[in-house]
């Protein structure tokens, strides 16, 4: 299975040719992590060598370097240096095929409760903006189920990044690839009627509100609900 990665700004069907800067950089760099280059957890070269290596300025290598980071193939640890985090053994196991719609919201009823708790924890004004922002985002999908789907992938990502955990945020960010897989698409169409977009989009907007207002009990409440009537609508015992 091919990783989908979240704000990966230069996608792979961007020409070569055509980067420059930063962006040719970062596809450097990428692509030498996917071909084996730099392996899961390997330190990348300092900025400097980096730099020479590439033949640009260290700002500029240091640019694709924030490009990176946000896209998931690494993490920048002060004082230490850059590590890989992307992990191609994992990538390419197809873990999508053999998992069954039930089996994925019985993973997201184990995890998601306790992001919830978390991000009521951890999350900042500013991740509380991102959660109104992806919100909007949902609201703007209007009844179609496949731009609606696809937001509330990215929704319960950055309520994931709002735990401030690292490996529950990589496992979310699994739990999407999985979520994003072709075998679900004609489920979604099924499933997604206008009434139960907005039943899961009024969830949501409930969900944001208890994490405003710092309430651990209702929130956690809310999205064990919210994947519970998920689950009942693929059983379609709703």
């Amino acid at each position: 299975m091919n990783q989908i990665l979240v704000n990966d700004p230069v996608q792979d069907n961007t020409p070569p040719q055509t980067l420059s800067g930063s962006a040719a950089v970062y596809r450097k760099i990428k692509q030498a992590i996917l071909d084996g280059v730099y392996a899961h957890n390997e330190r990348l070269p300092s900025e400097r060598d980096l730099s020479d290596n590439f033949g640009y300025a260290r700002g500029t290598v240091r640019s694709a370097l924030v490009r990176l980071e946000k896209a998931h193939y690494v993490r920048r640890k002060t004082g230490s240096g850059t590590y890989v985090i992307y992990n191609n053994e994992f990538q390419s196991k197809d873990i999508a095929e053999d998992t069954s719609p039930i089996e994925l919201i019985e993973t997201r009823l184990a995890v998601e409760p306790h992001i919830v708790k978390l991000a009521i924890l951890n999350a900042s004004n500013k991740d509380i903006r991102r959660l109104d922002e992806a919100l909007d985002q949902l609201r703007q999908a209007g009844s179609d189920p496949g731009k609606f789907s696809t937001a509330d992938e990215t929704f319960h990502l950055v309520l994931s990044q709002c735990s401030q955990n690292p490996l529950l945020i990589w496992m979310y960010e699994r739990i999407n690839d999985i979520r994003s897989h072709s075998q679900w698409s004609a489920r979604k169409s099924k499933i997604l009627t206008e009434t139960k977009i907005q039943s899961y989009n009024n969830q949501h907007k409930a969900l944001v509100d208890a994490i405003r207002q710092r309430d651990h009990a209702y929130g956690c409440s809310l999205m064990r609900d919210h994947l519970i009537e998920a689950r009942n609508d693929l059983q379609g015992t709703s």
